[in-house]
């Protein structure tokens, strides 16, 4: 059998167990990625949904959502081919107080050797090293 997409919605249902009933099936499907009886496979927009959802709407703190992420992204025979650069993003997220979504740019320019961004984000880029924000 192949690997099962996981959208947002199960993810959420499991992270803040607001339904409790979806959150246990949803329990029971990581269970058994857990142990190998279902591979999963989840996307960076995925991700990145849930934690605009976890901030936005749950009002959760940066630290909380990296964990809950972090949690996901360690979940056995779970595919998320993003993950290496989604783990670093997630610790500049976390430490230099940016937009999830601009720190995984930052680190995506930094595997493909870009070091200059055009945008009028200035603030945020600002705080990350390798990045020259260019004019515009």
């Amino acid at each position: 059998m192949g690997s099962l997409f996981v959208d947002t919605n199960v993810f959420l249902r499991f992270l803040t167990n607001d339904d409790p009933a979806k959150a246990k099936r949803a329990e029971t499907l990581f269970r058994d990625a857990l142990h190998g009886k279902v591979k999963l496979a989840t996307s960076l927009l995925v991700i990145a949904e849930i934690i605009w959802t976890l901030e936005s709407f749950y009002k959760l703190e940066k630290p909380d959502i990296a964990a809950k992420v972090e949690k996901i992204l360690n979940t056995p025979n779970l595919d998320c081919p993003e993950a290496p650069l989604l783990y670093m993003a997630l610790d500049l997220y976390v430490h230099a107080n940016i937009d999830f979504v601009d720190a995984y740019n930052a680190f995506h320019m930094k595997e493909h050797g870009l070091t200059q961004i055009l945008t009028y984000d200035r603030k945020h880029f600002a705080r990350v090293p390798w990045i020259q924000i260019g004019d515009l």
